[in-house]
């Protein structure tokens, strides 16, 4: 199958948006996502150590970010996509009481394979950045 046939029976096409995503960002978000992820550094669970640290408040790890973008992008492209690899970079930290905006636009289509460029900014710049790899099958085809 080309590249075109695929491309135009999905719709998606790059420079294809994706919608915007907003995930208020708690304390329970925080440290349920850092239990979750196995990680027991206390700058995730508990205030006074990561005021010592030199931070304002427990902030999320990058196992909770990463599963966050996986969401991000797998809602968009549905429940017959298979996600092949993330790469991201961290920049500005994700505190309780802020909001991370995921935005998203396919960098480029191939076949099945998807390539998405993805942003997670929060009140202090982007939190977030890098790219998805997706395998999206059209409509009666397995990925």
């Amino acid at each position: 199958m080309s590249t075109v046939d695929t491309a135009a029976r999905t719709g998606i096409a790059a420079g294809t948006q994706l919608p915007e995503l907003r995930i208020p960002i708690t304390a329970t978000l925080i440290v349920t996502g850092a239990i979750a992820t196995r990680d027991f550094q206390k700058v995730h669970h508990d205030k006074d150590v990561a005021q010592a640290a030199g931070t304002p408040n427990v902030f999320m790890n990058i196992l909770t970010t990463n599963a966050l973008v996986n969401r991000y992008v797998g809602e968009w492209a549905g429940p017959a996509a298979r996600v092949g690899r993330i790469n991201i970079r961290l920049g500005a930290t994700n505190f309780p009481g802020d909001e991370m905006v995921f935005t998203g636009t396919v960098d480029s289509v191939d076949g099945q394979n998807v390539v998405v460029k993805v942003v997670g900014t929060n009140s202090l710049g982007p939190h977030v950045t890098g790219t998805v790899d997706l395998v999206i099958p059209s409509k009666g085809e397995s990925a």
